[in-house]
């Protein structure tokens, strides 16, 4: 069984499961953008000389981060302009397409030694053809732009079929053996055209277990965001990483110095928060009331978009995080590999509606019974009774 962290729970004893362009080796060391490697005093236990993937975790770190800076320029903008739409040409194509290329670029130009394999939501398809031309050069454009404001050393400008190459290095099907990554160019792409929440969120599967994750979370506010939802004058831009056995940290998009995270210690229900997603065609929010009444819950739902809930919740914002898919849909390994394993390395749990770890080793998608839902270790079995409680509810009424 697949398994998205090796750290040892309490309940039920269970795991959280689940040719180059570059002219020769690019120095990413020299980067702008820097990550401050010194430990707080809650995590001087960490010896990350030792670390088993540092250099991976590095590599991803960068790679996320140069994505987010793309996406910003393109929300930014989006912003400006009357485009709200998800067309072949709309500023959200672009970005996704670009961010995954840069990390594609990102992760073989730092890691040339391993074979790359990439798992990740889109290819070029719809690029090729004539219509999607002007795309291309769009893209194009806007990853060179990127790259080249990094003063890369061995960088030469990337031609349209280098970033198709990039992109479509993501049509790897993962599974249980060997190395892959795991890759969500933009996760919460409705939160991205509003200008709300989206995630880039990348993870690294190791023999089927999800052993990195990083979550460059662009317009997530550094301050808890609790049950209030208005953030107005608050720095954003969180980068959440966790490696297994390593626990879970955040930092700021800019690389400052990293805070070790840690999921709500909260155990009465009744003082419990809890997030879901904004869009109600992503999750039912009916259920979700059913449950949270039974549990006690009295404040109402946190409604953000992407895998930013699970950042801000492995560093306590909230206690609990319910997703239920309608009927027929079946979850994508990138739409929770990332998240997952920063939440349990921040102690959280996450499981599916029937308490089954999560199993990212079978492909690209993720089944799961029912749902999936995430808390802490002293919540998680309250939670497992209501939410058996509801579906079954639900089930007689049909």
């Amino acid at each position: 069984m697949a398994v998205c962290s090796l750290r040892v729970i309490n309940f039920r004893t269970r795991y959280c499961s689940g040719e180059s362009k570059f002219k020769k080796p690019i120095n990413f060391s020299r980067f702008a953008i820097r990550f401050n490697s010194s430990s707080s005093s809650s995590s001087q236990g960490v010896i990350a000389s030792t670390m088993a993937y540092e250099k991976e975790l590095a590599a991803a770190k960068k790679a996320a981060t140069l994505a987010a800076r793309l996406c910003q320029k393109v929300q930014k903008a989006l912003l400006q302009s009357d485009v709200h739409s998800k067309s072949d040409k709309s500023p959200v194509t672009v970005a996704d397409y670009g961010s995954q290329a840069i990390v594609s670029f990102v992760l073989e130009g730092e890691l040339p030694s391993e074979p790359f394999s990439l798992v990740a939501e889109e290819d070029s398809g719809d690029l090729r053809g004539e219509s999607g031309q002007e795309t291309l050069k769009r893209i194009t454009e806007l990853v060179n732009d990127t790259l080249t404001s990094e003063a890369l050393d061995g960088f030469s400008t990337l031609t349209a079929e280098d970033i198709t190459r990039a992109i479509d290095n993501g049509k790897s099907e993962g599974g249980s053996s060997g190395r892959h990554w795991v890759l969500d160019p933009i996760d919460g792409t409705k939160g991205f055209l509003r200008g709300d929440q989206y995630a880039i969120a990348l993870a690294l599967l190791h023999e089927g277990k999800v052993v990195l994750g990083v979550l460059a979370c662009p317009n997530l506010p550094l301050a808890s965001i609790g049950s209030n939802q208005q953030h107005s004058g608050n720095e954003v831009g969180c980068l959440f990483f966790a490696t297994v056995g390593e626990g879970a940290y955040m930092q700021t998009l800019d690389g400052s110095s990293k805070t070790r995270v840690h999921v709500s210690a909260t155990e009465n229900p009744e003082e419990a928060s809890f997030f879901e997603s904004f869009e109600a065609a992503h999750s039912s929010h009916d259920l979700s009331k059913s449950i949270t009444e039974k549990l006690g819950v009295k404040v109402p739902p946190v409604r953000i978009d992407s895998q930013a809930k699970y950042g801000a919740l492995s560093r306590g914002d909230g206690t609990i995080y319910l997703r239920f898919p309608h009927k027929g849909y079946r979850e994508k390994i990138w739409d929770h590999a990332a998240g997952c394993i920063v939440v349990t390395e921040a102690g959280g749990v996450a499981t599916d509606a029937a308490g089954n770890p999560l199993d990212f080793s079978k492909g690209r998608f993720l089944d799961v019974a029912s749902g999936i839902i995430v808390t802490n270790q002293k919540l998680m079995p309250q939670l497992l009774r209501a939410v058996k409680e509801s579906l079954n509810e639900k089930a007689s009424s049909l």
